[in-house]
């Protein structure tokens, strides 16, 4: 599957977002090394610290599946309305999560405008000198 592939798996996944509260919508799709694609979406709670990122969505339906070999995740987010789609960088927790499934200096994070603009980094260049399982 190729990166624009990845992103349109993304976007569709963004549709299902469930944010009353932030109105700010973001979806992910979560690439498994066989070709395998899992989405996620963010889901909002009333008290706020139940809330479930896209990226941990993603990675907790895969999980739970069996998955346990990744290649890439794609993000796309902005705000229900459509007025601004940006940048939708992954939050410590969900970096975290990630860490804790792949090996950083091989697995992809791409954050996604739109199909054509997109930055693509290692998970280890955005969370350098993390703890993970070979750390135990």
């Amino acid at each position: 599957m190729d990166v624009k592939e990845l992103i349109r798996e993304a976007f569709e996944a963004r549709k299902n977002a469930y944010t009353p509260y932030s109105k700010f919508n973001v979806g992910a799709a979560l690439l498994t090394k066989d070709g395998r694609v899992y989405r996620g979406c963010n889901i909002e709670n009333s008290s706020y610290g139940a809330t479930n990122c896209a990226e941990r969505t993603a990675f907790f339906k895969a999980v739970s599946e069996g998955e346990r070999s990744f290649a890439a995740i794609a993000i796309v987010g902005g705000y229900s309305d459509g007025s601004k789609i940006g940048y939708a960088f992954p939050c410590g927790i969900c970096r975290q999560v990630m860490r804790e499934f792949t090996d950083p200096t091989a697995f992809k994070v791409i954050v996604a405008a739109s199909e054509d603009e997109y930055k693509e980094y290692t998970l280890e260049e955005l969370l350098p000198e993390s703890f993970g399982p070979d750390n135990l």
